[in-house]
């Protein structure tokens, strides 16, 4: 722990130029490019370009068994350029931002895997650490595809963490994800002088959206459908023949998300059979729910708490109320950044999701949370952004860089730890084989386009 601590600043500035930087999904170069050379300057040998994904790479150290993995994203937002203050106040000239922290998500994850790096070196330990630099977790599911490739099946372990206003071990799953965008194409006209020789690609678009939001009554309570018009025509007086929406289908089983998408794709043919127009869509991502394993959580909870949380100074105390001020809702203490939460196995799936599921459904995975916003603060808004681009976001950042070397040492010094792991893993997985919602397409490298 102190060892990391001692290269804060440096790995300060390496989140606080990623968090610069602000590149979306599959169009990281600079973000990976810095954390490619961090992890070369320090003796990894690193694979890059992996699952014929530019921005994915894949950093190694060491031989032989056991192979830990450490997961490393750092994708933004788009939508959601901010600076570092407590008030909405977005950068100029600037599109995105990182509203889910991951420009410390990879940080952190480079850092632990330095600190194995070095314990491997010095003969402290052995066996080979991993960091695997995974790209477009933000819809674009750049893990699914490193897992299709292959990337993972001689893991033993898999080692992952989040930003968060909290400190905890991971012990509730995440929601199964498939995404697509419906693309409709009509006949331009005059809309005012000749409509009737025009045919509406946006009229499909809503009409699609309609039949979408009455099926919603119709579906199982827990699913989340929620779609954004990416192109809806260019002028009022033009029929559009092109309009785009984007959509997302999301449930705790990832066998009711097929099901779900499937009726989607249903109401899309609808629609446009209804407005003569024609209609595709390319799958975008597909992501399975998150297989939890109570032995590592077990093992990373003790781990976290040695670490311990946040601690905040006056200055940041006084920039987290400003901050609280503005969300309209009962907000924790700011005090809780300190605080590590027990271990507590939740009752029902998280809201969000995760393409560290399909990891987990290949090897056994554990997670964690780090309070890098100020507590209350949800993910993809301007708050969690403020909050990352100052020592907030990277206090919380050194804390799971911290937390997660010490799993991964227990995991190298511990061979009945991921013994006991790999058997609940198979328990849990029963006879399920990995098959991967997104089918056999390739990564859909342009979709923030």
């Amino acid at each position: 722990m102190a060892e990391i601590q001692l290269k804060y600043e440096e790995y300060k500035q390496t989140a606080f130029q990623i968090w610069n930087f602000a590149e979306v999904g599959y169009k990281e170069e600079k973000s990976t490019a810095l954390l490619q050379q961090t992890l070369g300057d320090n003796g990894f040998t690193v694979q890059k370009g992996v699952a014929g994904i530019p921005t994915a790479f894949v950093a190694t150290y060491g031989s032989g068994k056991p192979i830990i993995a450490i997961l490393a994203e750092f994708d933004a937002l788009p939508g959601l350029s901010q600076e570092a203050v407590p008030e909405k106040k977005s950068i100029a000239n600037k599109a995105a931002g990182h509203a889910c922290g991951h420009h410390l998500f990879g940080t952190a994850s480079v850092a632990a895997g330095i600190e194995i790096k070095k314990l491997i070196e010095q003969k402290k330990i052995s066996g080979t650490i991993r960091v695997y630099g995974c790209p477009a977790e933000e819809g674009g599911s750049g893990k699914v595809f490193m897992v299709r490739a292959g990337l993972f099946n001689d893991v033993d372990v898999a080692i992952h963490w989040h930003p968060g206003d909290n400190n905890s071990v991971t012990l509730m799953s995440a929601l199964a994800n498939k995404s697509a965008k419906f693309r409709f194409h009509g006949i331009a006209a005059h809309a005012a002088a000749s409509p009737e020789k025009g045919r509406s690609a946006l009229d499909a678009v809503e009409a699609m959206d309609n039949m979408v939001n009455m099926m919603r009554e119709h579906i199982p309570q827990e699913t989340r459908i929620h779609y954004v018009i990416t192109n809806g025509g260019k002028a009022p007086n033009v029929v559009p023949d092109f309009a785009e929406v984007y959509y997302y289908v999301r449930h705790p089983k990832r066998e009711e998300v097929v099901k779900i998408f499937d009726r989607v794709v249903k109401a899309a043919n609808g629609a446009a059979m209804g407005t003569e127009t024609t209609v595709d869509y390319e799958i975008i991502g597909g992501t399975h729910d998150l297989l939890l394993n109570k032995t590592l959580a077990e093992n990373m909870q003790l781990n976290l708490e040695k670490v311990g949380g946040v601690n905040l100074t006056p200055d940041e105390i006084a920039f987290g109320k400003k901050l609280q001020a503005t969300f309209g809702f009962a907000v924790p203490a700011i005090e809780s950044a300190a605080v590590v939460k027990p271990l507590k196995k939740g009752e029902t799936s998280g809201g969000g999701s995760t393409d560290v599921g399909d990891v987990s459904y290949t090897v056994p995975t554990v997670g964690m949370e780090a309070a890098t916003w100020i507590p209350g603060t949800p993910a993809h808004s301007w708050q969690a952004v403020a909050c990352g681009g100052t020592e907030i976001g990277t206090k919380g950042m050194m804390v799971a860089a911290k937390t997660m070397a010490l799993t991964a040492i227990d995991l190298f010094i511990n061979p009945a730890l991921v013994a006991k792991a790999k058997l609940e893993f198979i328990k849990d997985k029963g006879d399920y084989q990995y098959k991967a919602l997104v089918g056999d397409i390739k990564p859909a490298l342009n979709y923030r386009d």
